[in-house]
C-alpha cells in the first residue's frame, strides 16, 4: 500500500472530478514482444511492457524490471508510485516503468545484451524523444543502462549508467542512502532518541538492504538482525556490518551462518521487537496473515510496497509508526533526477553531493510530511500521499488538463 486510494482521500482533498479520472488510468500503454533469433534451432520470446501513469511533472521516470514474474498490471501499479514518488520529491519527472518478462539470470551476456537492444528497438522514439527515461530497477543494472546508452547515443535518455560513461558517482547507494536517512530522522524527530540508542532490523540484503545497513552503521545505529532470500542472521548486541560484509561481500553469498550471529528466519525477524524494522527486499512481505506479530514501533519501508492496506490499517490502530516507501526509497530517483541533470548541463557531480543533495530532499520531504500529518492529524502514508496529491493537481491545472 505505497499510496492511499483517491477514494480515501477525498476525505482531506478536494479532487475535482478530472483529476481523478487522470490518476486513476495510465496515460499510457505499450505491450510488446521481444523475439530474437539466438541460434540455428533457438528463438528467445518474451513480453515486455512500458507505462506512463501521469506526466504532468515531467517525462515518465522509472525503472526497468527483469523479472519471470513481472506483468502489466505490477507495471501499471509501479508507475502509478513513481508518480507520487516524484511529486513528493519535488523533481520535474512524472510517473513510469517497464518490464521485461524473462529470467535474466538464466541467459548468457550475449544474449542479455540482444535482448535490452531489441527492447530499445521496440521504443526508441520514447527514448530519443525523452518521453521516457528508464533506470536500473530489479533483475536491471548499469550495464545493461550502458547498453541502452549505446543504442540511443542521448546520455540524457538513460540514468544509472557506470560512471565511466556518464553515470553517477553515489547512485548505486543512493536509495540505502535514502532510506537510512529517512530512519534517522525518525528516530531525531518522533521517537526523540539517538541513533545510536535504536535498535533496527532489515530485511534483504541486496543493494537497499545492504548499502542502508552500511550508512546506518556509519550513523551508530545497533543493527541486530539482517536476513537475505535463504534466511537471516542476529546478534542482540548489534552486528558488526563490515564482518558481515567480509562474509557476504555479494548477494550470491548469503548472511545464513554468520560466525558472530544466529540464523533466523525471515518470519522472525519480522516479528523482532526492535526500534525500527526495515523491508528492503520484496512488496506485501507484511499483510493482514503476519501485521498482529509486529513488534517494531517503527517501519521505515525501504522496497516499494512492502506493507499491504489490510496491515497497514491493523498496524496504524497497534500505534506502529510506517513511513511510506514514496519517501524512504525516493534517493535512487532523486540521483536518476541529478545525473539526468548533468547529462543536459555538462555538470559533474561528486558522491558527497550527492549525498548531501539526497539528504537535504528527504528532510525537506519529512519536514512537510510532518507538518502535514499534525494538521490533518492523519498517519504519516496520508500526509506524503495529500503532499504529492496536490503537487500533481496543481501541475495539472497549470497545464490546463483540468
Amino acid at each position: 500500500m505505497a499510496i492511499v486510494s483517491l477514494e480515501k482521500m477525498k476525505k482531506f482533498i478536494d479532487i475535482p472530478e478530472a483529476a481523478e479520472i487522470l490518476l486513476t488510468r495510465s496515460e499510457k500503454e505499450i505491450a510488446f514482444n521481444v523475439n530474437l533469433k539466438t541460434g540455428r534451432d533457438e528463438i528467445i520470446f518474451c513480453d515486455a511492457f512500458v507505462v506512463y501513469h501521469n506526466v504532468a511533472l515531467g517525462p515518465a521516470k522509472g525503472g526497468i524490471r527483469i523479472s519471470p514474474d513481472v506483468s502489466l498490471d505490477e507495471t501499471r501499479t509501479l508507475a502509478q508510485i513513481m508518480t507520487y514518488k516524484n511529486a513528493l520529491a519535488g523533481i520535474p519527472f512524472g510517473g513510469g516503468k517497464s518490464g521485461i518478462k524473462i529470467n535474466g539470470g538464466n541467459i548468457d551476456e550475449f544474449k542479455r545484451v540482444a535482448i535490452i537492444k531489441e527492447f530499445v528497438h521496440m521504443i526508441k522514439e520514447e527514448l530519443i524523444f525523452g518521453y521516457y527515461v528508464p533506470a536500473p530497477d530489479l533483475g536491471s543494472g548499469p550495464e545493461d543502462m550502458a547498453v541502452i546508452y549505446g543504442e540511443t547515443h542521448i546520455p540524457e535518455s538513460v540514468t544509472g549508467k557506470p560512471v565511466r560513461i556518464g553515470g553517477l558517482p553515489g547512485r548505486n547507494e543512493a536509495t540505502g542512502r535514502s532510506v537510512a536517512m529517512s530512519t534517522y530522522l525518525v528516530s531525531e524527530k518522533i521517537l526523540k532518541e539517538k541513533i545510536s540508542n535504536c535498535s533496527v532490523a532489515i530485511q534483504g540484503f541486496g543493494n537497499v538492504g545492504r548499502n542502508t545497513a552500511i550508512f546506518l552503521s556509519e550513523m551508530g545505529a545497533k543493527i541486530v538482525a539482517i536476513s537475505d532470500i535463504f534466511g537471516g542472521t542476529y546478534n542482540g548486541e548489534g552486528i558488526n556490518i563490515k564482518e558481515l560484509l567480509s562474509y557476504a561481500p555479494t548477494k550470491d553469498k548469503s548472511v545464513l551462518d554468520f560466525p558472530e550471529g544466529e540464523n533466523i528466519k525471515n518470519e522472525e525477524l519480522l516479528n523482532l521487537n526492535v526500534d525500527f524494522l526495515i523491508p528492503a527486499a520484496a512488496g506485501e512481505v507484511i499483510n493482514e496473515t503476519n501485521a498482529e506479530d509486529i513488534k517494531a514501533k517503527v517501519i521505515i519501508e525501504g522496497a516499494n510496497d512492502p506493507v499491504n492496506e489490510k496491515a497497514d490499517e491493523i498496524l496504524e490502530k497497534k500505534g506502529v509508526i510506517i513511513l511510506p516507501d514514496i519517501l524512504c526509497n525516493s534517493g535512487g530517483v532523486i540521483a536518476s533526477y541529478i545525473e539526468w541533470r548533468n547529462a543536459k548541463s555538462g555538470n559533474q557531480t561528486n558522491k558527497k553531493e550527492v549525498y548531501q543533495i539526497i539528504d537535504r530532499k528527504i528532510s525537506d520531504s519529512f519536514e512537510k510530511i510532518l507538518n502535514i500529518k499534525n494538521n490533518l492529524r492523519s498517519s504519516y502514508r496520508i500526509a506524503a500521499t495529500y503532499i504529492s496529491l496536490n503537487e500533481l493537481i496543481e501541475a495539472m491545472r497549470e497545464r490546463r488538463w483540468l
